[in-house]
């Protein structure tokens, strides 16, 4: 049976409720450019929160009596964000922002800004200890970017609580270097002080906060991270192991064919028709073993201890259609020094795959975003522009970058 009359239904459900609760005349309820129509992804968080949360209720609710300081200094987001709270405390209090970063969960975990604006915000939890998930507080940017993984911004009364309707919020989640979103930066202010560079500023700001997140983020306990696209290294608990290169094209090698090797498939992966003797390669496999602590297998070549890759994980986020994810991780081609076979054939598979995902996806910052690291492929270029609007200023970068790829 088709799903329309629901829908319609639920929509009209939503209106109701977005008539019964948004001054439909008033500045408020207006985002910039004089619009009042919902969007679809307010439409369906709407949908989503009004079972669990009241839109007249006042403030958001406390996760463990706002006690999460010691959260806050275990997260492994406390050291990026530390070494930016200079410029964030600046950007804060000279906007006239308040500066929040969550968990996970939605938890926010810390805060800053001027007193005047941080005493407005706590007068709706926005401070440690808030929780600003969806089923706690409903439709906010803080719940949009943990739920979509995308950055996200909520104009005054979009927000379902009507509490917030004053307000005007621009977030981007904080993704790990797995991928996984560990918590988001939000700047908000009053409706009236929003500006159109507020969310290139929060996404500029996660970008370094990403940048300095160390491998150790989603090491567990004795895990190894490999990271083998764009760069060559391999670290375990913070320390750098001291792997020569075939070693670290052994460890790539069994990271991306977890079943192993026959010592024969491995030596022609590694050397390919060169003249090598037995005891030279079975020298790289017993430093490597020493290097992990006994963590590669006799006779059939496979991983014994857990090592966590980058290429792979690239490869994971494709096979679920996570483009985005995948793009985020892709920092280059595979081992890019290595001349072995199977290290080659591996690294042509991975740029085919991630270029296929871009071109295949009608979202037009894939295709600038690729651009980004191949400036001579002129159907990247062309693709980009497809899918920009004849309005996009982003267009000027597609076509320069198109005619400098044609030109060459």
């Amino acid at each position: 049976m088709s799903q329309r009359p629901d829908l319609r239904q639920r929509r009209a459900v939503l209106e109701h409720e977005w008539s019964r609760w948004v001054p439909r005349l008033s500045v408020p309820g207006t985002r910039p450019g004089g619009s009042t129509a919902l969007r679809h992804e307010v439409t369906e968080s709407w949908a989503r929160s009004l079972s669990s949360v009241d839109p007249a209720r006042d403030s958001a609710p406390v996760t463990d009596g706002g006690r999460v300081h010691q959260r806050w200094t275990s997260s492994p987001l406390y050291g990026p964000v530390s070494a930016l709270a200079g410029e964030l405390h600046s950007i804060a209090e000279d906007a006239g922002f308040v500066t929040a970063v969550t968990d996970e969960s939605g938890t926010i975990l810390w805060t800053c800004g001027g007193p005047t604006m941080r005493r407005r915000a706590e007068r709706v939890n926005f401070a440690p200890g808030g929780r600003w998930d969806e089923p706690a507080m409903g439709t906010n940017a803080l719940s949009l970017a943990l739920r979509t993984g995308r950055p996200s911004s909520v104009f005054s009364a979009e927000h379902l609580v009507s509490a917030l309707h004053g307000w005007v919020c621009y977030c981007a989640p904080v993704h790990g270097p797995d991928g996984r979103v560990l918590g988001v930066l939000d700047l908000s202010t009053t409706w009236d002080r929003s500006h159109p560079l507020a969310m290139s500023t929060v996404r500029t700001l996660v970008s370094t906060i990403e940048a300095r997140l160390g491998p150790e983020t989603v090491s567990g306990p004795g895990q190894v991270r490999l990271t083998c696209l764009g760069a060559e290294r391999a670290v375990r608990e913070g320390r750098r192991l001291a792997l020569r290169p075939r070693q670290l094209e052994i460890l790539t090698l069994l990271a991306l064919e977890p079943e192993g090797f026959s010592p024969e498939r491995l030596r022609a992966a590694l050397y390919g028709d060169r003249p090598v003797t037995a005891s030279t390669f079975k020298a790289e496999i017993s430093h490597l073993r020493r290097a992990l602590g006994g963590g590669v297998s006799p006779r059939r070549y496979a991983l014994t201890t857990p090592v966590s890759c980058d290429a792979a994980d690239v490869l994971r986020a494709l096979g679920q259609g996570d483009t985005d994810t995948a793009l985020r991780l892709y920092g280059g081609p595979l081992l890019p020094r290595s001349e072995a076979p199977g290290i080659e054939e591996w690294r042509t598979r991975l740029d085919v795959a991630v270029r296929e995902a871009v071109l295949a996806s009608t979202r037009p910052e894939h295709a600038l975003r690729y651009g980004e690291r191949a400036p001579y492929d002129a159907q990247i270029h062309e693709h980009a522009l497809r899918l920009l609007g004849p309005e996009d200023t982003r267009r000027a970068i597609a076509a320069g970058r198109l005619t400098t790829a044609l030109r060459d």
